[in-house]
């Protein structure tokens, strides 16, 4: 099995397991969002915790990181918060679709905080994306669902959070110092909110709320297997197939069924998708 494909079947498994993720997230229940996500991150935490345990690696944070540490954490909150909003109030596969509008918001955080050059088909490529989103959120005359414009801020917080993690890459910020630190601060971030508020869990709600943490954290090891076999300009596509693997498990254990309207969004936002994936493929050879 040559790199390629190695990266490819990565790439496809870490897509399984964030929609594993997303799915128990939503069979958790009634809980508050910040008791999932307190949850969700302080597994990850420590999944990544002992893995340098096992594996020590050099963590150092040199002058100027912090602030973009922080910078990624707090966008990358607001886009984890946002999704398990939508999660619990939208179709499975609507709200994954939103929040995997991300790749189209970072290339317009990128043209503001990277200086990278925004080209025409980029931009165009954007504006067909929130085309396709609006299939999706549905607006109609003064009512528009709240759940889906939460959500598509979540991939808008998300977009951002991966621009300043591209930052910190070109600083030579370890990936694992990155999740951790993340990690954490969504944890003391969540605490606040759970003091005098904690929902008391029952025996398949402690389970649910297990298996997303190992969904999430298998997700971040997949996804960075992937990279270390294949250049994104090869697999990030196939990122895309959480989509299937949200509608298909919200389909076989919610019932949900995503409407013609939603259909037809995911389809423009996929096929833009798939074309910015061949425009940059293309223009990276030349």
């Amino acid at each position: 099995m040559n790199s390629k494909t190695k990266g490819i079947l990565c790439i496809v498994t870490a897509a399984f397991c964030f929609a594993f993720m997303s799915l128990c997230v939503r069979l958790a229940g009634d809980l508050p969002s910040m008791q999932k996500i307190l949850f969700r991150n302080l597994l990850a935490f420590f999944i990544v915790g002992a893995g340098l345990v096992r594996k020590p690696e050099k963590l150092e944070i040199h002058k100027g990181d912090l602030k973009f540490l922080f910078l990624r954490s707090i966008c990358g909150t607001v886009g984890i918060v946002c999704n398990f909003y939508a999660i619990d109030h939208l179709v499975l596969s609507d709200a994954n679709m939103l929040n995997k509008l991300s790749p189209f918001f970072t290339i317009i955080f990128s043209y503001f905080l990277l200086k990278e050059r925004l080209t025409l088909f980029q931009g165009i490529a954007v504006v067909v994306a929130f085309m396709g989103a609006l299939f999706i959120i549905k607006p109609t005359g003064n009512m528009t669902d709240p759940a889906a414009l939460i959500g598509m801020l979540g991939g808008a917080g998300a977009g951002a959070a991966y621009s300043f993690v591209r930052v910190l890459g070109k600083r030579g910020v370890n990936g694992k110092l990155i999740v951790m630190f993340f990690s954490a601060f969504t944890c003391v971030f969540a605490l606040p909110f759970l003091i005098g508020h904690f929902a008391p869990m029952k025996w398949w709600q402690v389970a649910a709320m297990i298996a997303a943490g190992f969904g999430g954290a298998g997700g971040q090891i997949f996804v960075t297997k992937a990279y270390f076999y294949a250049p994104a300009k090869e697999i990030s596509v196939f990122d895309y197939s959480q989509i299937m693997f949200s509608a298909l498990m919200g389909f076989l254990v919610l019932g949900q069924k995503p409407d013609m309207l939603s259909l037809c969004g995911y389809v423009i936002i996929c096929t833009t998708a798939v074309c910015m994936y061949f425009y940059n493929k293309n223009r990276r050879t030349l």
